[in-house]
């Protein structure tokens, strides 16, 4: 299950909830990196950030949700 990064955080909070709206949608999530980030400072920034991923066939999915704010096809029923 090759794994797709939809989303890239600098901080915990931020990565955190993004993970909570995917899977609010069903789809399956992981973050990577995150547990690195907040051990040692300033990791986050020098690794490129903590990464939300999702199974590949998830991934279109997923990056509608991450551009629409969680909403899915709700903006454009609303167009």
């Amino acid at each position: 299950m090759p794994l797709v990064t939809v989303f890239t955080a600098f901080n915990s909070a931020e990565a955190q909830l993004v993970r909570s709206r995917l899977e609010a949608a069903g789809l399956r999530v992981f973050v990577m990196d995150e547990l690195s980030a907040l051990s040692i400072e300033g990791y986050a920034l020098a690794a490129g950030g903590i990464k939300v991923q999702v199974p590949d066939e998830d991934a279109k999915e997923a990056l509608e949700l991450v551009h629409n704010g969680g909403r899915g096809n709700a903006a454009e029923e609303q167009d």
